[in-house]
């Protein structure tokens, strides 16, 4: 019998698709989806209404993995190195609040290692790191032209 340990984790790390990209190639990952949180706007939002950077949501991946294979900790590691965690509402050519540094909780556990690990990596950054730790509240799946970007669209990458 097969059984995997299951658990969910939610990072925003500017642009969904990059951030989708990574994760996909991380032994234990089960699953990737592109979304949208930490907003206030009613309902939910679209991709466009996202990029108006009205809604407050920002772009986040939600990671489904096998804490049997990889743990949280470590996923937040490769979280915060592969994306620049000291840039406030933006990374690179993108900018504006649903580019923000952010992990999103799903529980105590996760908020108490997430602030351990961005206090362990303070050290191997010359700027502040600006990393948003807040609970999840609600994710909403984005547009299905998200989901698997690069495989799906491999000539722009």
């Amino acid at each position: 019998m097969n059984t995997k340990n299951l658990k969910l984790a939610t990072f925003g790390g500017g642009c969904f698709w990059c951030t989708e990209a990574v994760f996909l190639e991380v032994k234990g990952i089960e699953k990737v989806v592109s979304g949208y949180s930490g907003g206030n706007a009613p309902g939910k939002p679209t991709y466009r209404e996202i990029c108006s950077g009205l809604t407050g949501h920002a772009e986040v991946i939600q990671v489904t993995y096998d804490a049997d294979v990889i743990s949280y900790e470590d996923l937040l590691v490769i979280f915060m190195t592969t994306h620049d965690p000291t840039q406030l509402n933006r990374q690179g050519a993108d900018v504006g609040t649903q580019y923000r540094s952010v992990i999103y909780y799903h529980d105590d556990a996760q908020k108490k290692i997430a602030e351990t690990v961005v206090e362990q990596l303070v050290r191997y950054f010359d700027d502040p790191i600006v990393t948003e730790i807040s609970p999840l509240d609600i994710f909403y799946e984005a547009e299905d032209y998200h989901q698997d970007y690069y495989r799906n669209n491999s000539e722009q990458g």
